[in-house]
């Protein structure tokens, strides 16, 4: 049973349905005690950092996530919920993450190109820098769809791949159980649908 965390800010209507398109049937919720009994998470997240965090904490579903992610579930966060997966962010301030991954998320202001357009918006391809179960359908090379203007700077072991906008950054992430994608799977056609289906199969 997979369950999709339901905190406020995420775009559960979409995951769901590319879940079902791939014949998952995965509801989402905020109730702690669905949570727990779920055998995958998906952590979602679209907006600001603070405020994502702040809906986590006040409903003590941060707590949660940590010791699901603690005892082994596999925990896959998406964009703003992958970026939550950290240990800070200095988005507006720096905020505290669920420390569940080693590192940080940076501005991409100040780092990219000055002729680059921030947010990043868009397709661009994937450079597949090591092993992970969460790749196993995806080829170097493949595109999907990020909009962010924030990214995490993790050592490399964590890393399984990066995309290029001006400077190498990082795209999709796993440390043990938890993983993380900072582009958006359920809008990433056929190859976003074999990650979720890759995931899925953990």
């Amino acid at each position: 049973m997979i369950r999709i965390i339901d905190y406020g800010v995420g775009n559960l209507f979409s995951l769901r349905s590319s879940l079902r398109a791939i014949g998952i049937d995965a509801d989402y919720t905020g109730n702690p005690a669905e949570i727990r009994k779920a055998d995958k998470l998906i952590l979602p997240g679209v907006g600001a950092f603070r405020d994502a965090r702040e809906a986590l904490r006040s409903t003590g579903l941060d707590r949660v996530v940590q010791e699901e992610a603690g005892k082994g579930k596999p925990l896959m966060g998406i964009c703003l919920g992958m970026q939550m997966l950290f240990d800070r962010s200095y988005e507006y301030g720096e905020y505290e993450g669920l420390g569940l991954i080693p590192g940080e998320i940076v501005p991409m202001e100040g780092r990219i190109p000055k002729d680059l357009p921030i947010p990043h918006i868009g397709w661009n391809e994937l450079m597949l820098k090591q092993p992970s179960p969460l790749m196993k359908n995806t080829a170097n090379g493949d595109y999907v769809y990020f909009v962010h203007s924030y990214y995490a700077e993790t050592p490399a072991e964590y890393v399984i791949a990066t995309t290029d906008y001006g400077v190498e950054m990082t795209a999709a992430v796993q440390k043990d159980n938890v993983s993380g994608c900072q582009f958006h799977p359920e809008k990433s056609s056929e190859v976003g649908l074999s990650i979720l289906k890759a995931f899925c199969e953990l």
